[in-house]
């Protein structure tokens, strides 16, 4: 398998899901740069390089974006709906990532163009393979639908 090198974009606003969603990424050891925002303006303004991301204007965009549903200043399908109505960002995979057990955010984050939707396991063994498994799979296993 080859390693597409390319950055993933953590969106997530609690700090110890952080820290074990970086941890877990490492113990598998992608490889991968991983830009952390803390919610959802900033990880628009980031994808779009806007405000204070606007030196990433024109920079590539990520590989993946492991994205929270419960999220401050823009909620995390708000985020979803708007990546999705742009072109330049339809077509960028998008997990799901969340403690959420609603049914009605599973099922709003696929329709609103969720590639993927996982339950953040409460035990850390689980989160930290879950975790891996999402960052073998979209960054090593999942052919993007454009040439990088």
């Amino acid at each position: 398998m080859n390693s597409r090198t390319g950055r993933i974009l953590l969106v997530e606003d609690n700090h110890t899901d952080e820290k074990l969603t970086l941890r877990a990424l490492r113990k598998v050891n992608l490889g991968n740069e991983v830009d952390v925002v803390r919610d959802g303006q900033q990880a628009l303004d980031y994808l779009f390089g806007e405000g204070e991301f606007e030196s990433r204007a024109g920079a590539p965009l990520p590989v993946v974006v492991l994205l929270d549903v419960n999220l401050p200043k823009v909620g995390g399908l708000d985020v979803l709906a708007r990546l999705r109505q742009d072109p330049r960002t339809k077509l960028l995979p998008v997990v799901v990532l969340t403690s959420s057990d609603e049914e009605r955010d599973r099922l709003q984050s696929y329709a609103t163009g969720a590639n993927s939707f996982v339950r953040k396991p409460v035990v850390f063994e689980a989160f930290a393979e879950t975790v891996g498994r999402l960052g073998v799979y979209w960054v090593l296993t999942n052919e993007p639908p454009v040439k990088d």
